[in-house]
């Protein structure tokens, strides 16, 4: 473990980014982990951001979970493709000896990562979660203390903590994904636990939904399309039209494609990607976009400049955008300045929908 971790670099990479590739929580599990035996163990890394975990301990029998294309993205570039992650956790195999886990925001999906970890660790098997103090949720002890065993902590260090658990349960099923019902809908939604807001409808999603555009011919992106809803309400308002979805989280485009064919008969594309990078130029007729202003906890609208800058790239001219925010987001402001042009389709008290052509 003699990686530098300031070699660790962010994806997509940035020219003159403040923004590390690593945080103290990675420091301070490498720096545990140096006083621990780890050959001949099975180790599981989960929620690795961008690889400080997974390089620096690529000399270990070690295999890589993620749910995230930007963070599978970032350890192929950080170990030169040396480590392939996987991203369904079906893909669990064995007992691991050592979990180390990056919690995760969501806790939901720290729930169900645990309920799958059931099934693959043996009593006395270890799991070490790291996080950020200001990030750490107090139900991430309940979850592990009702699914793994009673848990222990660190001293904080530099704002990080480590919380320590020994597999003491027994082997359960998760509860996700998730079937919802939601309004003008006939048949439930499948949502996978790292999906936002996947145990109900967002006030966002709502308004978006009933300012769709009508009869659009040719291709539609739901772009950051989460369990597909948007998309297949658009497909409903124009039946003709050939709708892809692209997602980051690997479990979005999983719920898209079972809630897209439950749907309709006809084929759809699904693409798992960061934003829409390096797709087909001038072969979109729309774009629907919901953008996020995080990626894992870092804040920023670098998501929705790459997201509105893809899309420039992947439209056709005179194809459009059509984009919901908050208010206070300023998205108008931002399209105006990629495409020449921006008006306002719609307002409330909270949100904003915008729309550009591509001229």
């Amino acid at each position: 473990m003699t990686l530098n971790l300031n070699e660790i670099k962010r994806y997509p990479v940035r020219r003159d980014d403040l923004l590390q590739g690593h945080d103290a929580a990675d420091e301070l599990l490498l720096q545990h982990l140096g006083s621990l035996e780890l050959k001949n163990k099975r180790l599981l890394i989960i929620n690795d951001h961008f690889g400080a975990l997974s390089c620096s301990l690529a000399e270990f029998e070690t295999t890589t979970y993620t749910d995230s294309y930007v963070s599978k993205m970032g350890i192929e570039l950080n170990s030169a493709g040396k480590i392939k992650p996987i991203h369904q956790m079906q893909n669990f195999s064995g007992e691991y000896d050592l979990v180390l886990i990056q919690l995760p925001k969501n806790m939901s999906y720290f729930e169900d990562i645990l309920c799958h970890l059931t099934h693959h660790l043996k009593k006395g098997s270890q799991i070490i979660c790291t996080s950020m103090v200001k990030h750490l949720a107090p139900m991430s002890f309940e979850l592990l203390q009702k699914y793994i065993g009673a848990t222990t902590t660190s001293l904080a260090q530099k704002k990080a903590r480590l919380i320590f658990a020994s597999f003491e349960k027994s082997a359960v099923e998760s509860a996700y994904p998730l079937k919802i019902q939601l309004e003008g809908f006939e048949k439930p939604f499948l949502n996978h636990s790292n999906l936002f807001s996947r145990d109900k409808l967002d006030i966002g999603t709502r308004f978006f939904l009933e300012h769709l555009p009508q009869d659009v011919q040719g291709k539609i992106l739901d772009l950051g399309c989460a369990n597909g809803v948007i998309g297949i309400k658009a497909k409903r308002l124009s039946p003709k039209s050939q709708i892809i979805f692209s997602d980051e989280s690997s479990m979005a485009i999983e719920s898209a494609k079972i809630n897209y064919q439950q749907y309709f008969t006809d084929s759809a594309g699904f693409c798992w990607t960061n934003c829409f990078e390096n797709q087909s130029k001038n072969s979109l007729d729309y774009v629907l976009c919901n953008p996020p202003f995080h990626q894992h906890n870092t804040i920023g609208d670098f998501i929705a400049w790459q997201m509105f800058k893809d899309s420039y790239d992947a439209l056709k001219v005179n194809g459009k955008i059509r984009v919901i925010g908050n208010s206070h987001l300023g998205y108008q402001i931002k399209m105006k300045k990629i495409f020449g042009n921006s008006k306002i389709i719609a307002t409330n008290n909270k949100f904003m929908i915008c729309e550009s052509i591509k001229l």
